[in-house]
């Protein structure tokens, strides 16, 4: 990514929305590029100010976050938008659905600015912001609500090794965890994941979980 990360923050608090755009906005390498107070402002804006990243509260007037999360990053979006959903509601529904409309990760807003801006550089990169075990608690608590993949197959697609390394992924490890369990470089790991999401037509490890679940892979 060449220049600043581009954020649409989202929330309809003003103090809460307000400091998140001055903590955002102080950091070299991010930029705020707009704000708004509900979900249905959101989706407007990010298609006027094309953002890489929208900082999405969940509960709101007119939209909802999980909505607007839906239509800027779900099943079918062609230019799909990064959304780090960030709430102040722990519950794993609220969770759940937000990575099912599309989400790339989920943070509390209680949790300190360092963890925001590292959110935020997380979910641009194209990672899931996820622990990997919350991941896997709730994605394996919700599999079976989860529709049947309509992608390719897996087995037609990748490779035995890249299998076994979506495998691992959708058991909660780490790249560096990866790279010890199968002895091969943490860069080789990276290069590993990059393929099977592109394969996959998957946007971050969020998706290849929700996906290795969905097909089967892993139960």
């Amino acid at each position: 990514m060449t220049g600043p990360i581009r954020v649409l923050v989202c929330d309809d608090q003003a103090l809460i929305r307000t400091g998140f755009a001055t903590i955002i906005g102080a950091q070299p390498d991010l930029e705020v590029v707009g704000e708004c107070g509900d979900g249905r402002a959101a989706v407007d804006l990010a298609a006027r100010v094309a953002p890489d990243v929208v900082v999405m509260d969940v509960r709101m007037p007119v939209l909802d976050g999980i909505e607007a999360t839906r239509l800027l990053a779900g099943v079918g979006v062609v230019d799909p938008v990064k959304v780090l959903v960030v709430t102040t509601f722990n519950l794993d529904e609220y969770v759940y659905e937000a990575l099912r409309a599309g989400a790339s990760g989920f943070l509390l807003k209680d949790a300190p600015p360092a963890q925001l801006l590292h959110g935020i550089r997380t979910v641009a990169s194209g990672a899931a912001l996820l622990a990997p075990e919350v991941t896997r608690r709730l994605v394996g608590r919700y599999a079976s609500r989860i529709s049947p993949p309509e992608r390719t197959s897996h087995e037609t697609v990748l490779t035995p090794r890249e299998v076994e390394v979506l495998t691992l992924i959708a058991r909660g490890m780490s790249n560096s965890e990866i790279a010890a369990t199968l002895v091969i470089s943490h860069e080789t790991v990276k290069t590993y994941v990059s393929r099977i999401l592109a394969k996959l037509g998957l946007r971050d490890r969020v998706q290849a979980v929700v996906y290795a679940y969905r097909s089967g892979l892993v139960a």
